[in-house]
């Protein structure tokens, strides 16, 4: 009966320790619309990893908001041109008031703002 009670009591130490955290799915649904001003990284960036553990690659299509999940899908239109670049979110950021999205260099060059380095956006999610 005693050695009973231990195997029970050891099972249950180890079930409880197993515990996993919980990562919000990157197919999560979420749908709105911001507006507000859109950078990119600078070259220096590339190689080093982002928020979600990817490598930054300046040629690719990601961008970095500061609470929109992993995964999402976003599209982004520069208000002064129309032009627009479809997006994945793998990244948190940007860290200056009144930035809303900070995309790739590719991407900025997608919608002509490399140039101007911040320009207004509108995002659709």
């Amino acid at each position: 009966m005693k050695r009973m009670l231990i195997l029970l009591s050891v099972v249950l130490l180890l079930a409880s320790s197993c515990h996993r955290k919980r990562v919000p799915a990157s197919s999560e649904e979420v749908s709105g619309t911001e507006t507000g001003m859109a950078s990119f990284y600078a070259e220096s960036y590339n190689g080093r990893k982002t928020a979600n553990g990817e490598i930054y690659n300046s040629s690719k299509l990601t961008a970095a908001h500061k609470k929109l999940p992993f995964g999402t899908r976003v599209k982004v239109t520069n208000l002064s041109n129309g032009k627009s670049v479809k997006v994945r979110i793998n990244d948190r950021g940007p860290f200056v008031a009144g930035r809303i999205i900070d995309l790739t260099r590719s991407a900025a060059r997608k919608i002509d703002m490399v140039n101007a380095g911040v320009v207004r956006v509108r995002i659709r999610y």
